[in-house]
């Protein structure tokens, strides 16, 4: 880890979550579902919650899925567990909890039941906090990690010029990433609930830092700037390779237009461009005239 690294918590320096003592297979995996929340990986809890007939597992029999199609535990297998992995990755997907009723056919009970068995199982997706990643350490680059802050986001700050990198100077961050992109997401996992802003001083920065982003899984990477800097930057990236469908990945220059001026301002102009594409927002007016 980089020496300069800080990554402040609830957690009083030096102590260390309590071990937990294992006695069954529901106890170990929301052990792992607390393991993936302190990582900030996004998991779906998977829970028996219904049973009619003979069915191979009980009422409140767990299984925890990941977004990279691991899972601990089994609801049963077959049929059904297919299809709690497949139900699992669309819960991850929008983050919305879901019931999947599942009949289970007399084919997959040996015969045992002309009428089949009925099992229910709930879907609950467990996403990391919502998380703004600011790169570049500057005036409006505070003024954007101060509000998230204010609007609940778990903040975290990078830059490469270290110095600017510290709680002093960004105090309400939650994670600091001194150093190159590449040493700062060596330590930073981006997820689909993590929303980029990039406010560097200049597009050579940027065209080193793209790159790195491009394939991430956020849903949002901001470019703050003119238009003319995002048209060279543009320029400088698809020479580099980038297709097109990468480049359609970036927002700039960033924020709705608000005429902002003031780094305060233009905070606001970005914080509300990712509330919009959070929540589904359309930007548009909300009185009639």
């Amino acid at each position: 880890m980089h020496p300069a690294l800080f990554f402040p918590s609830r957690l009083t320096p030096g102590r260390c979550l309590p071990k937990l003592v294992i006695v069954n297979e529901n106890q170990q995996l929301l052990a792992e579902l607390m393991t993936a929340q302190e990582a900030g990986e996004p998991v779906v809890l998977a829970t028996i919650v219904r049973v009619r007939g003979s069915v191979p597992r009980h009422v409140g029999t767990k299984m925890l899925v990941y977004e990279d199609g691991r899972f601990s535990g089994t609801v049963g297998g077959g049929e059904i567990e297919s299809q709690v992995l497949t139900e699992a990755q669309a819960a991850l997907a929008d983050g919305r909890p879901r019931l999947l009723p599942y009949t289970v056919a007399e084919t997959e009970q040996g015969g045992k039941d002309d009428q089949g068995a009925e099992i229910e199982i709930f879907l609950e997706p467990y996403l990391p906090a919502a998380t703004l990643l600011v790169i570049g350490c500057g005036h409006v680059r505070r003024a954007v990690a101060g509000l998230a802050h204010w609007l609940g986001y778990r903040v975290a700050v990078s830059d490469d010029r270290e110095e600017l990198v510290t709680p002093e100077n960004i105090p309400e961050a939650d994670v600091y990433l001194p150093g190159r992109i590449e040493e700062a997401l060596r330590h930073f996992h981006i997820t689909r609930n993590t929303y980029i802003v990039l406010a560097t001083r200049n597009v050579l920065v940027d065209q080193q830092i793209v790159p790195h982003l491009v394939h991430s899984p956020a849903p949002y990477i901001g470019l703050l700037g003119s238009e003319r800097r995002w048209a060279e930057t543009f320029r400088l990236l698809r020479e580099d390779g980038l297709s097109d469908e990468q480049l359609a990945r970036l927002h700039s220059p960033v924020g709705l237009e608000l005429n902002a001026e003031t780094p305060e301002e233009i905070a606001v102009s970005i914080l509300a461009e990712i509330i919009m594409l959070r929540r589904g927002g359309t930007g548009e007016r909300m009185a009639a005239v």
